[in-house]
């Protein structure tokens, strides 16, 4: 398909784009970069936090068919302004602060799968490299997450969020830059996968992490963070996504947004 053909050539240019990134990176020590393979966290930690979605859900039960956003306090984060953000499309919130790619892979079936999505999206690796995880562990454990959402739903598409550079974890981007090199090129490999360069608009002239787009604490992204995320990832989207919206007033022309959730649990880096 034409919008399948568009998005493979969005993936070659967000690989050019992190390759040239690393070109532009700094040298750092060898041992910067986590050669650490350390295993993942329990996730039943966050089991409240996923209760809570699904007492919301039971509530108000979000749309089949919509586009999940599931990730870290950085997707979190968005949950305010991203349905308007990412209008006219239908985008159910479900990021839950302190995540990993493990994390998201446990609770896929609940707070993802549950609801039928047709595309979901994803933004993990933050705090798996600031956690020890080796961006192999990280790739193989998204290629796992992708094998049970096609499993469930095999026309599904993901979208995977770089890992953002950060003025906290600046030490630690030599080792997000590996996840994401490797996780670009899974997704490669499918069509139904496609990976999001948000990174390169985080960066100055001189390869390093733009003062304004963090808060105080270096790590969590303003508003101007935000923005540079919709402008990346709304085109992407609305070239393949679009088409499977339903039109609620075929009149106006006017598409229905998924209400917000009310519930905010995950609070966390």
């Amino acid at each position: 398909m034409e919008g399948y053909s568009k998005m493979k050539t969005k993936i070659l240019i967000a690989g050019i784009a992190l390759a040239l990134i690393s070109m532009n990176m700094p040298c750092y020590a060898q041992d910067s970069v986590s050669k650490s393979d350390k295993k993942y966290g329990d996730p039943k930690r966050f089991e409240k936090n996923i209760q809570e979605f699904q007492a919301t859900d039971k509530e108000h039960p979000p749309p089949e068919g919509a586009i999940v956003c599931i990730g870290s306090s950085s997707m979190r984060g968005w949950r305010r302004t991203i349905q308007k953000d990412l209008a006219p499309l239908t985008v159910i919130p479900r990021g839950f602060g302190g995540s990993n790619m493990n994390d998201a892979l446990y609770y896929v079936d609940r707070i993802v799968l549950s609801y039928k999505p047709r595309a979901i999206v994803v933004y993990e690796g933050d705090n798996d490299i600031a956690q020890g995880i080796a961006p192999k562990k990280i790739a193989d454990t998204f290629r796992a997450f992708v094998a049970k959402v096609q499993n469930e739903y095999p026309d599904c598409r993901v979208y995977f969020l770089s890992i953002k550079p950060s003025i906290r974890r600046w030490h630690l981007w030599p080792s997000m830059q590996k996840a994401n090199s490797l996780i670009a090129t899974e997704c490669t490999k499918d069509k139904r996968l496609v990976f999001v360069d948000v990174a390169s608009g985080m960066l100055d002239d001189e390869g390093n992490p733009r003062k304004e787009l963090f808060k105080k604490d270096n790590l969590h992204m303003t508003r101007d963070g935000y923005v540079i995320w919709r402008d990346a990832l709304m085109p992407i989207l609305l070239e393949t996504e679009i088409q499977f919206e339903t039109q609620k007033d075929a009149s106006a022309g006017k598409t229905k947004n998924v209400t917000s959730s009310k519930t905010d649990p995950g609070d966390g880096k």
